[in-house]
């Protein structure tokens, strides 16, 4: 039985003691590979040591070395660019000869993935979240009811990452009809192509198993709003309660932030975990490939339209608009992958000089030609 009560031990504790110093199993066991260690070859060459950040606080940064963990100081590798700034999962460069505690990172190796959202404050900016994961944990919770177009979103980041999204659902516990969980897995697997879903139970360990087979011998990041279940997850997985673990509200199944930093941890079957806090907002970031990808079904009847810049609304000849009259596609999905095409190409139009006069020249051509047809309707009534 997996415990998950409350308690106020640190992960920082844990990752501490998951590793011996003083070998290589340290970062072996954080993911390193040969892949890792030919492009460090330069910095080896230089006295740098390899280590993985496991927790990033107001410019400084915890990484675990083949010595255990250090603190290390990230000034010099502070970019301007928010989305170069130094990260948890990281694979950093830290100086040895640093007088006392902090050292000092000097730079780091190029993210083979990166898990990014806007920032919830209505700007361009980015925000990074995690680097060099394989999969996307998607936590949702079965308390409450499922929100689908959510579940879409956190997917367009996922895949937009380069990395392997999983949905888990969580307290499965309670849903004990069979027939009323396998509808709701149902639902969600009609919303995610070409991604798994799994549902678990924390309390019971219901599917834990399934799921610490999935993510052994690879890096996770775990990702869903706050009252999703994730830190009583983020137990059950890691076997010890690490993480606090807070109450949600019944009414609606919302929780306090537990988790107030991302945090690297050790799996005790093999591969590593990034928990992450509760995210409010799941803003894209020029994500247009997660977008193409969640939505596959649609790309696919899309490339059938008789234009190729079909809209999927009135226009004749358009496949997709076809398979919603057949009944082939849900009309909810349509209205998502608008919105999340809306919103993406709005952030990227924030950024992207050119983009922005090419949607208002298109917003121009529109106007005009609705503009024609009304007048060919007045002339013909004339």
């Amino acid at each position: 039985m997996f415990n998950a009560s409350p308690n106020t031990s640190t992960p920082d504790a844990f990752t501490s003691h998951a590793s011996t110093p003083g070998t290589e199993h340290a970062l072996t066991d954080c993911g390193w590979d040969e892949g890792w260690a030919a492009e460090f070859a330069p910095y080896t060459a230089q006295g740098l040591l390899p280590g993985r950040v496991v927790r990033v606080d107001r410019g400084q940064c915890d990484v675990m070395t083949a010595d255990g963990i250090v603190r290390a100081d990230t000034s010099f590798v502070t970019p301007h660019d928010p989305l170069r700034v130094i990260c948890t999962g990281d694979w950093a460069a830290v100086d040895p000869d640093g007088a006392g505690d902090p050292r000092y990172v000097r730079t780091y190796l190029p993210r083979r993935t990166s898990f990014v959202r806007s920032t919830s404050s209505k700007r361009s900016d980015g925000q990074i979240l995690a680097a060099n994961v394989d999969h996307a944990i998607v936590a949702v919770s079965l308390a409450v009811e499922l929100d689908l177009g959510r579940i879409e979103r956190f997917l367009a980041l996922a895949w937009e990452s380069g990395a392997q999204p999983l949905v888990v659902l969580t307290k499965a516990d309670l849903v004990p009809d069979p027939v009323t969980l396998a509808h709701l897995v149902q639902d969600v697997e009609g919303t995610a192509p070409g991604v798994q879903v799994l549902t678990v139970s924390s309390l019971t360990g219901e599917g834990m198993d399934v799921l610490g087979a999935v993510v052994a011998g690879g890096t996770s990041v775990l990702l869903g709003i706050s009252g999703a279940g994730k830190s009583t997850l983020a137990n059950a997985m890691l076997g010890a309660d690490v993480m606090e673990v807070q109450a949600t509200r019944d009414i609606d199944g919302k929780g306090r932030h537990t988790t107030t930093t991302r945090n690297l941890l050790l799996l005790p079957g093999g591969g590593v975990l990034i928990d992450t806090p509760g995210l409010r907002g799941v803003g894209l970031y020029d994500a247009e490939t997660g977008v193409g990808q969640v939505f596959s079904e649609i790309e696919d009847y899309a490339r059938q339209c008789r234009f190729h810049d079909c809209a999927h609304e009135a226009e004749p000849g358009c496949a997709v608009r076809d398979a919603v009259d057949r009944g082939e596609l849900a009309e909810r999905r349509l209205d998502s992958y608008r919105k999340l095409q809306r919103e993406n190409q709005w952030i990227v139009a924030k950024t992207d000089a050119r983009l922005r006069a090419e949607i208002r020249r298109e917003w121009r051509l529109r106007g005009a030609e609705g503009r024609a047809n009304y007048e060919a309707k007045r002339g013909g009534r004339g």
